[in-house]
């Protein structure tokens, strides 16, 4: 594929300032910053970028002894190379962050496709064609820095915007809703995903008891989980992802006219997902698929894009509506409000250093810039305070309270936890509320006390005005499954048995039945069938169903919520395996290479060994060994053997495993003749999806779901 080339603003090299220690540019470079200091007549001039230093510019003469009184004596003190360099290392690590932990993170470039200044006075929505560089993190949310990129997961899309006003931060999710409305309820939220609190583990999973604990506890969540067991959070790429800005922000005009709004950012190669089986094995496969991805795509030239679009509504829109807009577990139907495509942002540079960058990076909810404004979202709220304090955070810590002439004198429960220098040893693995241990017979810890508990005051003229400060919720966002239905039933049927079969897997996961029973009992609320579903795969009685604190409307589904409805058969973006040996038609197979690339997608050659392979027409390298390539990392598979490698190989397990992965995943499978024997010994039928070499290109890289139900067992 030719390389595809993104517009680079004027002050890009600003993004690369040397930074102290680093390696300068030439004295001749117009950025050079003093070294011509070391350039007196007569003297010979050294290379100043060749030369080791220390922080401060010292130039070193030995970095591979340290100073010693003789020698055969001790250390001396005074060595103060040594002593920066000890003390740096032991310094190189910072704490990870709470959420979001494990990141790829890109450069690129934003640029404005449609102006609107009717709507926003956003300096780079004024004009059509105008630019700013951005820099974008993906992320997993559960997971610590060393976890794998495939799990089930909500992956993080936040996007920072270099604007000539500032800084603008577009800090979302690959999903529209989220799992709670306020943010009060975060760290409890996050408690209860991560890690059980006496255990330490699972890691970077929500299939275990803490986690639906709290889920079957808060109603709320159950929209969110719909989207949480799609196959939104396995994608084959964070290059196929739609990013959301999660929360109703507002636009802001010149004439100080505001409107509610909603960001999206929709990808130009389409959505795409993984099947659960095969997020799994790729996760054994190559834990860093994600991360590989990304930055292959982008050092090929094959820089991924997003289309940015808006959903625009006014106050009595927003009113007629039969929930709030200001509640992050809601979305407004794309059928109701159309996305209007305002822009493009295309990756086109890799980090040059992942610490200094992706890892260092820090994004603030709290970063807009004129034009663009707050809503009274309470989550959106609470988040402007806490991403502040978050970055503080990873600088120190936040057990100052324990030091001792911080401590209260008083005891003291609550369901803070770990962090930098704690000091108490909290027991059992109640960090989280609700929480219904103590049916378990668990410590279940301290709770509110609305007799003694600490009340704001209520001003005597304050008591009958609309707007005195409350702890309460507005009364629709008590409708908690409303849009957990439309979701589920906007799915195809497909889709839906995968929502239910990840619903039996994690539930499969949870030792507690009470947590698994309430689960089930609050997805009665959503449809009837999926519950029995459920409880069917999960072999328990179907339980009674929870009580809905408000009772839901019916809702007209939505196929934008699908991603089977919305689902195309491009070929760009896909990567396509394949499989060869000692004596394949080097022609064949360089006619359906040219097929696939002039189509826009890529070709990975894998054969049983790697290096130069004999074949009809001369020799032909792999691109992998067969072993070490296993057909998950592949959208699509095709075979061109010989009789005699057909059936050798069918004597291989790794090669049997190789197509039986392929159908298992409802692969497309070409192949020739020669293969049949290789498809029989995997168990594969012809169907639409596995056909001949000649028709490959015209079936592309879609997934055959009709092939589904006769590979595995859906729920």
């Amino acid at each position: 594929m030719a390389k595809k080339h993104a517009p680079s603003p004027a002050n890009d090299h600003a993004l690369h300032s040397h930074q102290p220690g680093a390696f300068r540019p030439a004295p001749t470079d117009p950025r050079g910053n003093g070294d011509e200091l070391h350039q007196d007549a007569g003297d010979q001039v050294e290379d100043a970028a060749a030369c080791l230093t220390d922080n401060f510019g010292h130039r070193i003469s030995d970095n591979q002894n340290s100073l010693r009184a003789g020698e055969r004596g001790p250390t001396l003190l005074e060595d103060f190379v040594l002593r920066e360099k000890i003390f740096h290392f032991d310094h190189e690590r910072i704490p990870e962050r709470i959420v979001h932990a494990r990141g790829s993170g890109a450069h690129g470039v934003f640029e404005c496709t449609k102006a609107i200044p009717g709507l926003t006075k956003a300096s780079i929505l004024q004009k059509e064609g105008a630019t700013c560089p951005v820099f974008v993190r993906f992320s997993t949310v559960a997971g610590g820095a060393g976890s794998v990129d495939t799990p089930r997961d909500v992956r993080g899309f936040a996007v920072k915007l270099y604007t000539e006003s500032g800084n603008w931060d577009l800090v979302g999710n690959n999903i529209p809703v989220f799992f709670i409305q306020d943010a009060m309820k975060f760290p409890d939220l996050v408690h209860s995903v991560k890690m059980e609190a006496d255990r330490g583990y699972p890691q970077a999973a929500s299939a275990h008891d803490t986690f639906w604990d709290f889920i079957g506890l808060m109603p709320e969540a159950m929209h969110m989980i719909m989207w949480a067991m799609s196959d939104r959070t396995i994608p084959r790429s964070l290059r196929m992802m739609e990013g959301f800005g999660v929360h109703t922000f507002r636009f802001v005009n010149e004439k100080g006219e505001g409107k509610f709004v909603k960001f999206h950012w929709k990808p130009v190669l389409g959505i795409q997902s993984t099947t659960w089986d095969e997020a799994v094995k790729i996760a054994g496969a190559d834990p860093d698929f994600h991360r590989r991805d990304l930055f292959e795509a982008i050092d090929a030239g094959d820089f991924p894009a997003w289309d940015l679009g808006v959903q625009v509504f006014d106050e009595a829109f927003a009113k007629k509506q039969p929930f709030d807009v200001l509640d992050a577990t809601k979305l407004i139907p794309e059928e109701d409000v159309p996305v209007e495509i305002v822009g493009r942002m295309t990756l086109n540079r890799n980090v040059d250093n992942f610490f200094a960058e992706t890892e260092q990076v820090a994004f603030l909810p709290s970063n807009i810039i004129p034009g663009i404004d707050f809503s009274n979202d309470p989550l959106l709220q609470g988040r402007l305070f806490s991403y502040l304090d978050t970055q503080k955070s990873r600088l120190g810590t936040t057990n100052f309270h324990q030091i001792p002439i911080n401590a209260p004198k008083c005891p003291f429960h609550n369901f803070q936890r770990d962090g930098m220098m704690q000091t108490l040893v909290p027991t059992g693995r109640a960090n989280y509320e609700p929480n219904s241990l103590a049916e378990a017979g668990e410590n279940g810890g301290p709770r509110a006390s609305a007799e003694t508990g600490f009340r704001t005051f209520e001003a005597n003229d304050e008591r009958n005005d609309p707007a005195q400060k409350l702890r309460t919720r507005a009364e629709l966002f008590a409708d908690h499954f409303s849009q957990a239905r439309m979701f589920y039933l906007s799915q195809t049927e497909n889709e839906q048995a995968h929502i239910a079969s990840a619903l039996v897997f994690e539930l499969s996961k949870v030792t507690l039945d009470h947590v698994r029973a309430r689960v089930v009992g609050q997805l009665r609320n959503i449809d009837e069938d999926l519950a029995k579903r459920v409880a069917a795969g999960l072999a328990i009685d179907l339980p009674t169903k929870e009580k809905a604190a408000r009772t839901p409307v019916e809702l007209k589904p939505s196929d934008a919520l699908s991603i089977q409805k919305n689902a195309d058969d491009m070929m760009e973006g896909r990567k396509v395996a394949i499989l060869f040996a000692e004596g394949s038609d080097k022609a064949a197979i360089n006619a359906l290479k040219s097929q696939v690339e002039d189509a826009g997608g890529s070709v990975f050659l894998v054969a049983p060994k790697v290096g130069g392979i004999k074949v009809k027409g001369g020799t032909l390298k792999a691109d992998g060994q067969l072993a070490g390539s296993p057909s998950v990392l592949f959208d699509a598979v095709a075979s061109i053997l010989t009789d005699e490698q057909a059936r050798a190989l069918s004597a291989q397990g790794a090669a049997v495993q190789w197509f039986m992965d392929a159908y298992g995943h409802c692969k497309t499978i070409a192949h020739d003749a020669a293969t049949q024997i290789l498809l029989d010994k995997a168990g594969v039928e012809r169907d639409g999806g596995v056909v001949a070499i000649e028709a490959f290109v015209d079936v592309g890289t879609r997934r055959h779901w009709a092939r589904e139900a006769a590979v595995r067992d859906l729920a």
